[in-house]
């Protein structure tokens, strides 16, 4: 073969150069990432169950729900990791070359049996299902230069209108928000709920029955009385929205007309629904946010989409509210491109 080729040199050289333009056409078209997508797809569950110890979330969450997942096709092996905090989460990795989508869909069928074993609070509290690589690509934070924006707030900001964004990029698997929402706390003072006979049972209770939106029905509907020509739909404000409002829900009512209200045995104020995380910036309170690529995800794309998203939601942002990225794991990938490309001229 090798003295057909120097016998005719020119055909030698037409070759080579045919193989050098379709690779240059090529190295436009193909997607860089720092290693091949050869790892297998993995999908995570996550479940939290607040008050709870990690053996107890172990015991009577995770234990459950990999018993279930045994026998799901392609799976190769799981790891669950429980918290001290009541979250827990399951990977479940499968063999290279299983299709992502039906994997996760099949999790989520196992999911479904499993669930009515669950602790009532873990199925209220909701049981996530997201395919995703294990290690974060980047983290965003977002903080602000105005005091009355602190974490609690700066965190709400963020699940509401930043979270959801970042998760419908494409390439993007799940974004984590690494901070906390606002919700309603209630410190109850165990020695005013002794004295009264009562138990956090008993106000857990309460605020499930008297904070809930109903349906109140309508005015005049069908079938009405001959001649009425107005109907009315019943508008009923049952779900509470402050400290005043859940304050005056009653726990007891005695003959004598007397009641037992909340705010009588405990204290109401609006907070944070967490406080396992914290973030800085600069030596300033803020929120992070991890974004995880999907399985096939590529890394540059992702993070520069990323970079696009935060720059664009920056106009909506309040005055004084800033974003940074600290860490991306892509500026190793972007780097080494180009040490490539600058080798090779």
């Amino acid at each position: 073969m090798a003295k057909f080729f120097i016998d005719r040199p020119i055909f030698a050289w037409v070759i080579a150069l045919f193989i050098m333009v379709l690779g240059g056409v090529a190295i436009t078209q193909l997607p860089i990432a720092q290693y091949p997508p050869v790892a297998p797809p993995s999908i995570v569950v996550s479940a939290a169950y607040p008050g709870a110890s990690a053996q107890t979330l172990e015991d009577s969450v995770l234990a459950v729900i990999e018993r279930e997942m045994n026998g799901s096709p392609g799976l190769i092996y799981m790891e669950s990791v429980a918290q001290a905090n009541g979250t827990g989460n399951i990977t479940l990795s499968f063999q290279p070359g299983t299709n992502a989508d039906l994997a996760q869909v099949d999790v989520q069928n196992r999911l479904a049996r499993a669930t009515p074993r669950l602790p009532a609070v873990v199925t209220q509290q909701g049981v996530r299902v997201d395919k995703s690589r294990s290690n974060f690509l980047l983290f965003a934070i977002l903080s602000s230069d105005d005091p009355a924006w602190d974490p609690v707030a700066l965190g709400d900001y963020a699940s509401r209108n930043i979270v959801p964004e970042l998760q419908r990029l494409p390439g993007i698997g799940q974004a984590q928000l690494f901070g906390t929402e606002r919700a309603m706390r209630i410190w109850i003072d165990p020695a005013k709920l002794l004295g009264l006979n009562l138990s956090a049972a008993d106000v857990t209770a309460a605020i499930r029955a008297q904070n809930v939106q109903v349906s109140a029905g309508e005015i005049g509907s069908l079938p009405n009385v001959a001649g009425q020509g107005i109907s009315a739909t019943v508008l009923v404000n049952g779900q509470l929205s402050n400290e005043e409002q859940f304050g005056r829900i009653i726990l007891r009512a005695h003959a004598d007309g007397s009641t037992v209200r909340l705010k009588d045995v405990a204290r109401i104020e609006l907070g944070g629904q967490a406080y396992a995380t914290s973030a800085r910036l600069n030596g300033k309170p803020s929120v992070g946010m991890g974004v995880q690529l999907s399985p096939s995800g590529n890394a540059l794309a992702a993070a520069k989409a990323v970079r696009d998203k935060m720059t664009e939601l920056e106009r909506y942002f309040r005055q004084g509210m800033k974003w940074a990225i600290p860490c991306d794991s892509s500026r190793f990938v972007d780097i080494s491109i180009t040490q490539v490309a600058t080798t090779l001229v």
